[in-house]
This record gives C-alpha cells, sequence and structure tokens, in this order.
C-alpha cells in the first residue's frame, strides 16, 4: 500500500482486496484521528462497513461473523460509528470536535450543527463533555450529522 508516513489513497475504497482489511483500517484511523484501537478489522459488504473486535483463544458458537459495527470506508476517509468513536475518542489526537451542550442536543436529534472552524474539513469524532457521539462531516464551518434515524432524541419543541 503506501510506506510510513505516507498518506492513504485519494479513495480509500480503492485499497480494498489490495491490502488487509485490519492494515487498512489501522492506516485510515492513525490518518485521520491519530490513534487505532488493537482490534481486528474486517470490511464487509458492499457499503465498506467495518466490523471489529478483538481475538478470543475461547471458542464460542454463534453467530458466522463476529464483531461489532465499526465504521464505514468512505470514498473521502473512514466515517466512524457511534460504538466506533468511543472506541477510537479517548485516545484521539486529532479532529475531535467538542459540542456544547445545545449543539449536543441538537446533534443528537439529527440535526447539522454550526462549529466556529470553518477550516476544518473531513470526518470528525464528535464529544460532548465525556461522551462521545458518533462521526460528523465537518465542511464549510458545519457538521454534517449522521446519526441514523433510530438513534436521535426526539425533542420537544
Amino acid at each position: 500500500m503506501s510506506g510510513e508516513g505516507e498518506k492513504v489513497t485519494a479513495n480509500p475504497r480503492d485499497e480494498i482486496g489490495r491490502v488487509p482489511d485490519s492494515e487498512l483500517v489501522k492506516e485510515l484511523l492513525i490518518e485521520n484521528y491519530g490513534y487505532a484501537p488493537d482490534l481486528v478489522y474486517e470490511i464487509r459488504g458492499r457499503y465498506h462497513k467495518v466490523y471489529a473486535w478483538k481475538p478470543c483463544p475461547l471458542e464460542v458458537k454463534g453467530p458466522e461473523r463476529q464483531g461489532v459495527y465499526f465504521a464505514r470506508i468512505e470514498s473521502d476517509g473512514i466515517r466512524l460509528s457511534i460504538e466506533g468513536s468511543f472506541l477510537v475518542g479517548p485516545k484521539a489526537t486529532k479532529n475531535v470536535m467538542e459540542l456544547d451542550d445545545e449543539r449536543a442536543r441538537r446533534y443528537l436529534a439529527g440535526e447539522s450543527v454550526e462549529i466556529e472552524d470553518r477550516e476544518l474539513h473531513g470526518w470528525v469524532i464528535v464529544k460532548w463533555r465525556s461522551y462521545f457521539l458518533g462521526s460528523a462531516k465537518a465542511k464549510e464551518g458545519k457538521l454534517i450529522n449522521y446519526v441514523p434515524g433510530e438513534r436521535r432524541l426526539r425533542l420537544d419543541s
């Protein structure tokens, strides 16, 4: 793939199948957030969903597939799920956007929210106090919301 310190290809999806899934995911995480948890990563399906788990020597009978939905490989980087943001966020060294109470409330309700940093672009981890709320796309002074509909808060007007 790319050498030490080099950036992943312009479209990370082009690398799927060319290099091991765990290697690609770890490189994208370090490039974008400065940290990659020591997990096994598997990219599945046409939507390029990433599942993650810790290896375990205990043999457990159950579902064919392992892991928790962790992220999705997008054409311009890696978008963390809410669970993925909990695993990466505490040790992330870059691209973490902290929201105040009102903006966090609106974000969790599914709204895109304004941010002061108009220069920030790309995938970011969204944080409120000590909680990680998922990820958003920073673009033109806004955080574009990606909270799934079934996980949004219902706000009383």
